[in-house]
């Protein structure tokens, strides 16, 4: 947005000759002055918005799209902008009907009007801003799912504040929309000096013209049809579709997506299919709830498990990946002693999300709206409840409010949260005590269970705003890495690399603290990441994990227990919603699976796989060779390879693989949907 404002306003400059040439010509036919007004405030919303556009262009293009290809989706865009701006100047028009409220009746009416539009001008900034974030972070338009973290504007307000410099942006806002008020007043006097003494009479049908003809723009179509969100989808490409459209236009569009959606009738239809890659005892009981007996090679021992959600904890960026940074040599000496599954993937990018998946067994296929703040889809059966004699743990550094994680983990009976207010150790920042203090003081209390224990500690130092607490510098000392190292090896920024040396360092302190408790021994520790984060991953994985994203989806997971687990390192796809069922599978006690996670340990097992889906339409299913995506705004569906072994499939086997598993994700998808609003804790 700094580079926006003085390039706006040089543009400006440069469109004062065709605003005095447009304002003569008009003049001539006697054209009312507020007519010519908002005639010229079209010409300067229009290159405000064709500006932005071709920033965004410039600042995301992906490799391979050149401007010439992109044309089309300019000129689109101009079609989406001029509904906006046309929206914006309508009231102008209509209000104007009655002279004595025209601009040009009185220096009154000029104020308001351009303080009018000077607050349009803020808020077309601010959506501005926020689109270009959620760009450079998640790579697609601003959309209705930020909606989810305005549902909690106290932490999201102050997690803004910790990260980015908000004085200098807002005064920046506050700037442009004082310089863009002086252009509007600067614009109406030009309509007054070049139509002065020309006697223009107020003439009504004028108005009722323009009025048709911006109704028209808002229109923006020759057919019935208005021109809608689905339209932009026709070139068939994200980028180029999302360059079309603008943020207004995408945020308000998705806002109805918000609401859960799902089609019984297609998951019944899905049934066989899924009961077939499953392994379902069933295929024609349309239902996915099987009692599980215990292993033959279940643990007696009753062992206490501690599962950690580890944020934003990026398999690629970690040491288990051969990142040459070595950002993990602790945790990476963990899984050399552990059950450690090299290629887990997340449903879903987002913390919330991660939680939802992890305790349900079930990807957040809702697209808009996180299902934790879905009031109709909060309430879930979770196989921890089959945990029979467990004491149950919460642990989270900061508010368990935040996206209502609370209101999820109230599905779990008997459940004792630690959260925000009931440590002894101090705050850092917006999301609470640092991860070495909520490891610790888990420790603590653990060590004090007279009974075997599930605890659930739920990690969120590794964020934004990346830091490492002061009292911990003396001992965990921060590393420097040049800028061109930390892009070619996936970091954005010096900050982002010590926040994830600074978590392998809590976990160190961690398992050092739990080995000196009687505990230690008869514990699984489970640990898995609640998401990735895109990034440059090409100095380590094949150029799909970088080009289709999957970098924001794959993370480690690892089985650590020394005394109860034989290490393995496990190269197959497997998924965040495995965990739990992997879990009970370890117990010698049955439990209840109603959704779609599977025991990872169970040699019966088979068809490894993995859904994954985002916000940007995407839906997809990756398997030990091959990713398969599509999106579901438009028909592109490709395959491609995740290794080396899958090169050596012929065109025809393929081309049979990608129809199975574009069967099979259309299937999993309509499931998932299905069975978030069908999952009851009964």
């Amino acid at each position: 947005m700094q580079l926006l404002k003085p390039v706006l306003f040089y543009s400006f400059v440069l469109f004062l000759p065709l605003i005095e040439e447009t304002n003569l010509m008009l003049s001539r036919f006697k054209i009312p002055k507020t007519i010519l007004w908002v005639t010229n405030l079209l010409v300067i919303f229009l290159v405000i918005f064709s500006i932005f556009r071709l920033v965004t262009f410039i600042s995301f293009k992906p490799p391979g799209i050149s401007f010439g290809g992109v044309i089309p989706a300019f000129l689109m865009g101009i079609q989406y902008d001029l509904r906006w701006i046309a929206l914006v100047l309508l009231p102008i028009i209509l209000i104007s009907m009655v002279p004595r409220l025209s601009p040009f009746s009185s220096a009154r009416n000029k104020k308001w009007w351009t303080w009018y539009l000077a607050i349009v001008t803020f808020i077309v900034f601010v959506f501005f801003a926020a689109d270009f974030g959620s760009f450079s972070y998640n790579g697609v338009r601003l959309d209705a799912g930020a909606m989810n973290f305005a549902e909690d504007p106290g932490i999201s307000l102050k997690m803004m504040w910790q990260t980015y410099p908000m004085v200098l942006m807002v005064t920046g806002l506050v700037v442009a929309v004082i310089l863009f008020r002086w252009m509007y007043h600067r614009s109406h006097w030009q309509v007054i000096n070049r139509t002065d003494g020309l006697k223009i009479p107020y003439r009504r049908k004028y108005f009722i013209i323009a009025a048709f003809i911006l109704g028209f723009l808002i229109h923006s179509s020759f057919s019935l049809e208005p021109l809608s969100r689905n339209d932009s989808f026709k070139f068939k490409h994200s980028f180029k579709s999302y360059l079309a459209i603008n943020p207004l236009q995408n945020f308000f569009s998705t806002l109805k997506l918000r609401k859960p959606v799902f089609n019984e009738q297609k998951a019944r239809e899905a049934f066989p299919l899924m009961a077939r890659w499953m392994q379902l005892p069933d295929s024609n009981n349309f239902s996915y709830r099987r009692e599980v007996a215990p292993r033959s090679n279940s643990l007696e021992s009753r062992p206490n498990i501690i599962l950690v959600q580890c944020e934003s904890f990026s398999m690629y960026k970690s040491s288990m990946s051969g990142n040459p940074l070595n950002t993990t040599p602790h945790f990476n000496a963990l899984c050399k002693d552990g059950i450690f599954f090299e290629r887990c993937f997340t449903p879903h990018f987002s913390t919330a999300r991660g939680l939802f998946a992890i305790l349900s067994g079930i990807p957040d296929a809702q697209l808009f709206k996180f299902s934790s703040r879905n009031p109709l889809a909060v309430q879930q059966h979770t196989i921890v409840d089959n945990f029979e004699g467990y004491g149950k743990h919460y642990f989270l550094g900061g508010s368990p409010e935040f996206n209502n994680f609370e209101g999820l983990l109230k599905n779990i009976d008997g459940l004792q949260m630690h959260t925000e207010g009931s440590f002894k150790s101090p705050k850092i920042n917006v999301w609470g005590i640092s991860d070495k203090d909520l490891f610790l003081e888990a420790n603590e209390i653990l060590a004090k269970e007279t009974k075997p224990f599930f605890a659930f500690i739920q990690t969120s130092g590794n964020h934004r705003p990346y830091m490492v607490p002061l009292q911990d510098t003396a001992e965990f000392k921060n590393a420097f890495v040049t800028d061109e190292e930390l892009l070619r090896y996936g970091f954005e920024s010096l900050e982002e690399f010590n926040a994830f040396r600074y978590f392998d360092y809590c976990i160190k302190k961690f398992i050092e603290a739990a080995k000196a408790e009687t505990y230690f021994h008869n514990t699984i520790f489970v640990f898995v990441g609640d998401h990735g984060l895109a990034g440059n991953a090409s100095a380590v994985y094949p150029a799909a994990w970088t080009e289709q994203r999957l970098t924001d989806e794959h993370v480690p997971l690892l089985f650590y227990a020394p005394q109860l687990l034989p290490p393995q390192r496990r190269s197959e796809i497997v998924s965040q919603i495995d965990i739990l069922p992997t879990i009970a599978g370890m117990l010698h006690q049955p439990y209840t699976n109603t959704t779609l996670g599977r025991d990872l340990l169970d040699p019966a097992k088979k068809n490894n796989y993995a859904f994954i889906t985002n916000t940007a339409g995407g839906i997809g299913m990756v398997t030990d060779d091959f990713y398969f995506s599509r999106n579901i705004n438009f028909p592109d569906e490709q395959l491609n390879p995740v290794r080396l072994q899958a090169l050596m499939y012929t065109k025809q086997q393929q081309d049979s693989i990608r129809r199975e598993l574009s069967n099979f994700t259309n299937a999993f998808f309509e499931t998932a949907k299905y069975l978030i609003m069908n999952n009851k804790n009964d």
